[in-house]
């Protein structure tokens, strides 16, 4: 099982390994650009991914409410960004946004889907500033379709990882889940240290 688990975690961080970097808007255009962005960053792949995990290990109205709530406040916090509003600690909070969204899920935390909405919210105002300070040139409303599709689609990605592991129902399902979430915070941590 622990072999089956390190494989597991192998292979989560492959597949999340991004190919390119930023698109430049005025080649790609805007909305590229902003699909682009969220891929670009290991923090948030991580972090977007462990979203769609937990929704699903919580099940029932978290499966929507938790990335929904991830999404909303993303675009809450491009949109401080885009006003020129500050945001402190921006960096590091999304760095800690990856270390305890994997130890959620390593720990395979229960809360209600309010209570977890408005913990994943907390991150993503974070993770939305971030993209608002590298709007560039591009159009903040394509740019902003751009990242927020990217985003659900990468918590759709976790939502499938763990739906294929049972959705919190299986032994091995949720010992799989919860390894994907300490590597994940693990990934955390050496982003932290400046190791990857």
């Amino acid at each position: 099982m622990l072999r089956l688990t390190a494989l597991s975690a192998a292979a989560f961080f492959a597949a999340t390994a991004p190919a390119f970097a930023h698109l430049n808007p005025g080649e790609h255009g805007s909305f590229a650009a902003g699909l682009s962005h969220p891929l670009f960053g290991l923090d948030h792949i991580l972090a977007m991914v462990a979203v769609g995990l937990w929704a699903a290990m919580l099940g029932g109205r978290a499966l929507f409410a938790v990335p929904a709530a991830f999404v909303g406040t993303m675009i809450a916090g491009f949109l401080l960004a885009l006003f020129g509003l500050s945001l402190p600690f921006v960096e590091p909070v999304i760095l800690a946004s990856v270390v305890v969204l994997g130890l959620i899920v390593a720990m395979a935390v229960r809360l209600p889907a309010a209570a977890g909405a408005v913990l994943v919210g907390a991150f993503a105002l974070f993770h939305g500033y971030a993209h608002g300070t590298e709007l560039g040139a591009a159009s903040a409303l394509s740019y902003l379709l751009g990242f927020a599709l990217a985003t659900a689609g990468l918590h759709a990605a976790g939502i499938g990882i763990g739906l294929v592991l049972g959705g919190g129902r299986s032994r091995p399902g949720i010992a799989l889940a919860r390894g994907l979430g300490g590597a994940t915070a693990a990934a955390g941590i050496a982003l932290f240290a400046g190791v990857l």
